[in-house]
């Protein structure tokens, strides 16, 4: 016997996405792209818009243009995060740098520069999903042969301990929350040093330098603690190949 639509829709789950723009031809190629990757779409043309349809019935994933009516996608990722952690995807032009990095600080996972390819954007997507699941209930984070031990704060590289000093443990642990999303230099130093030292971007230098002696096999060429030129730095997941 067949399953029935209903029977079919309990037994498998499909991503839900709210795209957030007010530009019908992006809109409506992104809708006819997401769905034929196995995604169910949603959309909504203002921030007034976006807001409620999270509040009333949360996506798996929001993608946001950064420039949606009435024109402050920051404040609207800021509003949302009020309220839930789901993954934001933000969408900006490409030389949008710096509201890239405020929409990072806002609570945004991770951001597209438009024009974008398909295949980076099914990426990002399943990337940012598959690090909410993962961040739901690990403890542990493996990344090739680095291991961190979240609930008993330790790290190893491949099989042997990593020394770490509180501080830096601390610094890598905020990574490996979000891994694979770049986490920008405001957000480490305030969550590492205070709001204080948001701007003493050379104490974070400093910190990077010395985690990579002790993570990396060389240090010029990291595999694991990754510079994101311009926001701040990620933890490669992994996914991701190991040169």
């Amino acid at each position: 016997m067949g399953l029935t639509a209903t029977e079919l829709s309990l037994a498998v789950a499909v991503p839900r996405v709210l795209v957030a723009d007010d530009e019908p031809a992006l809109v409506s190629g992104l809708r006819i792209m997401l769905r034929g990757a196995g995604y169910a779409v949603e959309t909504a043309r203002t921030a007034v818009d976006v807001v409620a349809l999270v509040a009333e019935r949360p996506p798996d994933v929001l993608m946001l243009d950064l420039a949606l009516p009435p024109g402050d996608g920051v404040e609207v990722c800021r509003e949302i995060r009020r309220f839930t952690r789901l993954p934001i995807v933000v969408m900006s032009p490409a030389d949008a740098e710096r509201e890239n990095v405020r929409a990072l600080n806002a609570g945004a996972d991770e951001y597209l520069a438009k024009p974008f390819r398909v295949d980076e954007l099914l990426a990002r997507l399943r990337g940012v999903l598959a690090s909410s699941a993962e961040g739901a209930g690990s403890s542990r984070v493996e990344i090739g042969e680095l291991v961190i031990d979240l609930a008993r704060r330790r790290a190893s590289l491949a099989g042997a301990a990593v020394l770490l000093a509180p501080a830096d443990f601390e610094f890598v642990r905020v990574l490996a929350q979000r891994p694979g999303r770049p986490i920008t230099d405001r957000q480490l130093l305030s969550a590492l040093w205070g709001p204080d030292y948001e701007r003493d971007t050379h104490r974070l230098r400093v910190a990077v330098a010395r985690i990579r002696a002790k993570l990396e096999r060389d240090p010029s060429r990291p595999e694991y603690l990754i510079t994101e030129p311009g926001i701040g730095y990620r933890l490669r997941v992994p996914r991701e190949v190991l040169t």
